[in-house]
This record gives C-alpha cells, structure tokens and sequence, in this order.
C-alpha cells in the first residue's frame, strides 16, 4: 500500500489517482492524503479540473518507501489577445457586425462546450400535445402508436450501450476477471446488470471512482453466484 500526499498551494482535495497498470484507484482528501494499492514499475495518473495530468513511475525506491509526496502544476487558462480594430462607432450592435473572422468561431475557440452533431428528435410532453387551444396533431399520433415510447427506450438503450463500452474499454476485460471473477464473455452482460441495477453509469460519468468500485463489489457476488443459472 502506498501512502501519499499532494502538496499544491490550493484545490488538493478530490485529485484523482488512477494506478494505470491495475486500474485502481483513489481520491484525495480535503488535506491531499490518499492510499493506494501499487507494485514496482506500476505508473500513477494524477489528475484534476485545475492542473496538467501527471504521470509517476513507481520505482523501487518509492516502493520501498512506501510513502510518495507530490504537487501538480496549475492549468492556467488565458484567451488570446483581443485586437480592436479601426472605426469603432460605439454602437455594439453595428461593431459587432462589422467585425471580420479569419475563420468561423466554434464553441472550442471561445473555450466552452457546445454540442456539434445531429439534434434528436424532440419528444412533444403529453399535456402539450393535448393542449385545447393549440393540438399537435402528429404528437398524438406519435403517443397513440408507442411511437414516441419506442423512441424513449430506443434513446436508453444506447446511452447504456455507450456507457458499457466506455466502462469496459476504462477498466479493461483483465481487470474484471481478476478483481471480481466476471468471465470475458459475460462482461458486456454483467455491466448491463450493473446499470440497471445501481448508480453505476451516473457514477461513472460523474467521475465517483469509489462508487462504481463499490457497486461492481457488491453486483458481482450477486451476478457469478448465478452464473451456472445463466449458462443454463
């Protein structure tokens, strides 16, 4: 077990280590300390919101140790700098569509998220398509036909397919058969079991390491005791 400490001048609770050759993993506390299971020549990952990844080689020297203190460098996000041109007149709209792009902007150039492919359909709420004084008649249709019920499975179905394969591809096939006994061609069945059952693909998302570790503990005593029912 190694013990550590991350040192940086602010922000030291909730970095994330993640032991890349196992795949285990921890998370600081409010004071930086955090424990891990470790071997030589495994490689840590520490990362956070605020500061660049960093990657330690466990050597033998640390290993023997057992003890590992450390500080990460702090991301600092700056934009480019803003010319202005010439003949501004002060009318903001009027300047603003003045201005002239080498390129078109996207979300990325302006540093915040946006989504950039195909919009679903929108799902028309019941009491909407119902609505006495404006009716919309193709989203009665669309309830009355399971149409819109379809869609709604459909559209779950493949964010748990999606979540399943990122989970899988994160933790890697080894992993599950040597920490909870899950047979490589069950594994897609067995984080399905997973998702249905427990918070895991919220957990997973939100970056809670602990809990989805704590959830695979607990389904899979559950998921390989009925294995032989399975197989039958």
């Amino acid at each position: 077990m190694l013990h550590g400490k991350v040192t940086n001048e602010k922000d030291v609770e909730g970095i994330h280590i993640l032991n890349t050759t196992s795949r285990f993993n921890a998370i600081t506390n409010e004071y930086g300390n955090f424990s891990i299971n470790v071997n030589k020549q495994d490689t840590l990952v520490f990362s956070s919101v605020n500061y660049f990844p960093k990657k330690v080689l466990i050597t033998e020297e640390i290993y023997e140790k057992g003890i590992l203190t450390i500080a990460l460098t702090e991301l600092v996000r700056e934009l480019d700098a803003v010319v202005l041109g010439p003949n501004l007149s002060g009318n903001i709209v009027t300047d603003v569509q003045n201005i002239k792009t080498q390129k078109e902007l996207n979300f990325d150039d302006v540093g915040i998220s946006g989504f950039k492919g195909e919009p679903e359909e929108k799902i028309v709420p019941v009491v909407m398509a119902f609505f006495p004084t404006n009716m919309n008649l193709e989203a009665i249709y669309k309830y009355a036909t399971g149409y819109y019920r379809k869609l709604k499975l459909k559209r779950k179905w493949d964010e748990q397919n999606s979540s399943a394969a990122h989970i899988i591809n994160f933790y890697t096939p080894r992993f599950f058969k040597d920490a909870y006994a899950i047979p490589e061609n069950r594994l897609y069945d067995f984080i399905l079991f997973c998702i249905e059952t427990s918070s895991v693909q919220e957990d997973f998302r939100n970056q809670n390491f602990n809990g989805v570790l704590e959830a695979f503990k607990t389904k899979s005593e559950i998921y390989v005791s009925r294995l032989p029912e399975i197989k039958e």
